[in-house]
């Protein structure tokens, strides 16, 4: 197969646990080729009265060859430079780290319409939309600890009066960025930091947060669930906060521990799973603290590496099968 990664720069990638390189790996392994390019790179261009040609969804494309390399920037060569019509590969693969400001928007309407013109998108451009990652979580409301969603200060303060211990954090952030825990004082006062937080993260309330009360079951881990066409590999890697931090992400610090699924784990990523996998999202990371579902991330979930080399659980040839087989559907349609 051509596959074709839409991803951030790949001289930037830290490939010892990189989750779009691991995916790379193992396509390779398997005789398929790999394209790359930016959502920069994506264009269109068309429109105008009879006999006014469009051009499909493009872009300047390098063909590479992973070398084998296991550290430093020569771990790629470049093959081919041309355009290329996304419809004309295989199968498109949407890697784009977050955040999903309006750039990341206009590059999910530009796939989609690459769907339009033939071409497989995984995950699908309109999944990617209608399902944002922290607010993805209120269909799924039996399954989340107590969550607020409101710009209102007011609101935001009933909510931490009465759970006396909340986290609050933006809608758009990523590895952990902007989260806060408010809790009472050991005298059952407020939190000195109270309003400032609030201030801070609605700007003054011009900007919609989320509040959830805190789990202390975040000292075990912040759970990554990976779903692969609707099926939970076996292992999460929770991830551990580390000297006094509240939050467990790697980004800020935290320590990954790779760890079968408990039993609330299956139980949840089996109600999401097949869900989700019939929308189009071929891949899925859902966060859970505890036996509380966090966070279902579809944009460019993570954690392949980290789960392989500790479990022994091949994540990226799950993956790779997954989407042969999606590719082989798309076909027979």
């Amino acid at each position: 197969m051509q596959l074709l990664f839409v991803a951030d720069p790949i001289a930037s990638f830290k490939i010892h646990k990189d989750t779009t390189f691991a995916m790379m790996r193992q396509a390779q392994t398997r005789g398929h080729a790999i394209w790359v390019c930016e959502a920069a790179d994506l264009h269109w261009s068309g429109g105008g009265w009879k006999d006014a040609a469009a051009s499909p969804v493009s872009a300047v494309c390098r063909r590479i060859e992973l070398t084998g390399a296991t550290q430093g920037k020569d771990w790629y060569r470049v093959l081919d430079q041309r355009p290329l019509a996304l419809r004309d590969v295989d199968a498109v693969l949407m890697r784009k780290d977050p955040p999903f400001d309006s750039e990341y928007f206009y590059a999910t309407h530009l796939l989609q319409q690459a769907e339009r013109e033939g071409a497989a998108v995984f995950n699908s451009p309109q999944a990617l939309r209608d399902h944002p990652e922290k607010l993805a979580i209120l269909e799924f409301a039996q399954f989340i600890a107590p969550t607020l969603v409101s710009r209102r200060a007011a609101e935001i303060k009933t909510f931490y009066a009465e759970h006396g211990d909340i986290i609050l954090k933006p809608l758009d952030g990523m590895g952990g960025t902007g989260i806060f825990r408010l809790r009472q004082q050991a005298d059952g006062s407020p939190d000195p930091n109270l309003n400032v937080v609030i201030e801070t993260l609605t700007a003054n309330g011009a900007t919609t947060i989320m509040a959830q009360r805190f789990l202390p079951e975040i000292a075990q881990g912040d759970k990554r669930v990976l779903i692969i066409d609707g099926e939970p590999v076996p292992y999460s890697l929770a991830r551990i906060p580390q000297g006094g931090e509240t939050r467990g992400n790697l980004a800020a610090g935290g320590l990954g521990v790779a760890q079968p699924l408990s039993e609330t784990d299956w139980a949840i990523a089996r109600a999401l799973g097949p869900v989700l996998a019939a929308r189009g999202l071929l891949l899925v990371g859902i966060d859970i603290i505890g036996d509380r579902l966090t966070e279902i991330n579809v944009t460019s979930p993570t954690c392949f590496q980290e789960i392989t080399q500790q479990s022994g659980c091949d994540v990226a040839a799950r993956f790779i099968s997954a989407l042969e087989r999606a590719v082989a559907r798309a076909r027979a349609h």
